[in-house]
């Protein structure tokens, strides 16, 4: 059996070769990180499973991949690239990788948050233009952060903000506990917090979730993380309500277009910070996901599924 990991980068190449094993399955690199889709049948050669990290693998495409069986995709959103469930009645599996960067991702919302409550992120900009532009910041100690979708990225989220001496609201679509934290209603989340972080899966249900009634059921100059997936924001509603001040600043990793069009609405906004879909960057957690991907490949390899 033989894997082709289809769009590596050069990072993820590097922790690939360094982790696999001398009695794994053939696993190929390519290292053109650009590929395009209508390059995979090409690229995959036959192969029985396919290694993807961003690379969209359409439906028309994959009935193309002779000998396909198995996706192993780099993450926890599959579908932002791909349709699992017409994948799985072609006979193609697609699985997942979950919890590989829960710190790194909690870290970088923190990090946003902090950025939008102090502002550095305009001041830096206007500092380099050679403007002193001095702002108010906002103090978080005492301050609420409400969680939306509650996993292990936000159980993560929670254990920073509670060091950050922040009170901790929840929702999710099921009932959870955590310690520390208090699951309420959506209503109320969106009501109480002074700083609103999104967590949510991207599916049918949670597209737009975040819809224009809902940001303006929130507090009045909430400050809004999405370390998510863009979509789950109505991003129309989003950049009026930042313009508006109905959100005073938003702190953002992912977007409904990747990579953001130069130009977009949102860069030319000073309350915005962005970060170009790098939550999950780090060599820890590149580790723990390509660990975690070649974990995958072993058990096909062994079980056929």
């Amino acid at each position: 059996m033989r894997a082709v990991f289809v769009d590596a980068n050069e990072t993820l190449a590097a922790v690939t070769e360094k982790l696999l094993r001398a009695d794994d399955p053939t696993v190929s690199i390519n290292r053109d990180a650009s590929v395009t889709s209508e390059q995979l049948p090409a690229v995959l050669g036959g192969a029985e499973i396919a290694i993807i990290d961003h690379t969209h693998l359409p439906i028309e495409i994959a009935r193309q991949c002779e000998g396909l069986k198995h996706v192993v995709f780099l993450g926890t959103g599959p579908r932002s690239y791909m349709d699992p469930e017409a994948l799985a009645e072609l006979g193609i599996a697609v699985h997942i990788i979950k919890g590989y960067g829960d710190t790194a991702v909690a870290e970088c919302a923190i990090a946003l948050m902090w950025s939008a409550a102090k502002g550095f992120a305009r001041m830096d900009r206007e500092m380099r233009a050679g403007n002193w532009l001095r702002s108010n910041g906002i103090e978080l100690t005492g301050k609420t952060i409400g969680l939306i979708g509650f996993g292990g990225i936000a159980a993560e989220v929670a254990r920073l903000a509670s060091g950050c001496g922040m009170k901790i609201l929840a929702w999710n679509r099921t009932p959870k506990t955590h310690p520390g934290v208090e699951f309420v209603e959506l209503e109320r989340l969106l009501a109480e917090s002074h700083v609103v972080s999104l967590h949510l899966l991207l599916n049918d249900d949670t597209t737009d979730f975040l819809s224009a009634a809902r940001i303006a059921a929130m507090r009045p100059g909430v400050i809004l993380i999405n370390t998510a997936r863009g979509a789950v924001v109505d991003e129309a509603a989003m950049i009026a309500a930042l313009l508006s001040g109905q959100i005073g600043h938003a702190g953002l990793d992912v977007f409904v277009t990747e990579p953001l069009p130069a130009g977009h609405e949102l860069t030319r906004l000073p309350n915005v910070t962005l970060s170009a879909h790098s939550a999950f960057r780090t060599p820890e957690a590149s580790d723990n996901l390509i660990g975690a991907a070649l974990d995958h490949c072993r058990r096909i390899a062994t079980t056929g599924r």
